[in-house]
């Protein structure tokens, strides 16, 4: 059953990988041919090119995913411990409000955000696209720390505690390395949905930060089904490559320590 369920996963994420790879390289593939007929190099050739404007873009997208997945993580990391920890009147409405900017639609959401940060003057600014994408991701790691936090319980920091630890030390040493698979899982989805986004950043960003997807996006909805497969197969090996490196140096880290 296992391996069954394996060769569906692999068909089934495999095989659009291997369409795009195929209309990458070749461009006039098309019904009733099962196969390619003719191959060209032209979708590389237009990669390679344009590197340093395709380059600009992606080290545009990477920051400020970056950015918003690190001050997701600080904004979230003493609320999820407190609602891992405590029980108090109103915990499931002060949840759901903090919850809401995941269930309220984008644009009802982005329109009332975009009309404040042009008073603020934080449209058109990597600031702005960075507090917008925050405000929009972090519900999903505020909920994977608190179960993170929920999973290990209070034991470990009260024994810190008496054994003298102060509250950074118990923060660094003893749950962070706990919480280490609720931050990773918490931080693989806020970079995914701030790496993806297209409609937030174009709007708050207003065309003046670039961002991969808007480069993407024209030749997403183009005639041209070469340079746009080729495209998509970067943005799918860029956060394929960066959750691998997260892997290894969270296992690497845990053996040091003995956890893994």
């Amino acid at each position: 059953m296992k391996q069954v369920f394996f060769v569906f996963l692999v068909f089934f994420f495999g095989l659009p990988v291997v369409v795009l790879a195929l209309y990458a390289a070749a461009p006039g593939w098309s019904w009733p041919h099962l196969l390619p007929q003719d191959f060209s190099a032209r979708a590389v050739q237009y990669l390679w090119q344009q590197r340093a404007e395709i380059g600009r873009h992606i080290g545009t997208s990477l920051w400020y995913a970056l950015l918003t997945t690190g001050l997701s993580f600080v904004l979230c990391l003493a609320p999820a411990r407190h609602f891992a920890r405590c029980t108090f009147r109103g915990r499931a409405l002060l949840e759901a409000l903090l919850l809401a900017p995941a269930l309220v639609p984008v644009m009802t959401f982005s329109m009332g955000v975009h009309h404040v940060f042009i008073i603020t003057g934080l449209a058109d600014t990597v600031t702005g696209v960075v507090l917008v994408l925050t405000v929009f991701c972090y519900p999903y790691m505020l909920r994977a720390l608190t179960a993170g936090f929920a999973s290990f319980g209070e034991g470990y920091d009260l024994c810190a505690r008496n054994l003298g630890a102060g509250w950074w030390l118990r923060l660094t040493r003893v749950e962070l390395p706990l919480l280490a698979p609720a931050v990773v899982a918490g931080a693989s989805v806020v970079f995914l949905v701030a790496f993806s986004d297209y409609f937030l950043v174009f709007l708050i960003g207003g065309g003046v930060v670039p961002s991969f997807t808007g480069y993407l996006f024209p030749l997403l909805a183009s005639s041209d089904r070469a340079l746009a497969s080729a495209l998509s197969l970067v943005f799918l090996v860029i956060p394929v490559v960066l959750f691998v490196l997260v892997e290894l140096l969270v296992a690497r880290v845990y053996r040091r320590r003995g956890m893994y």
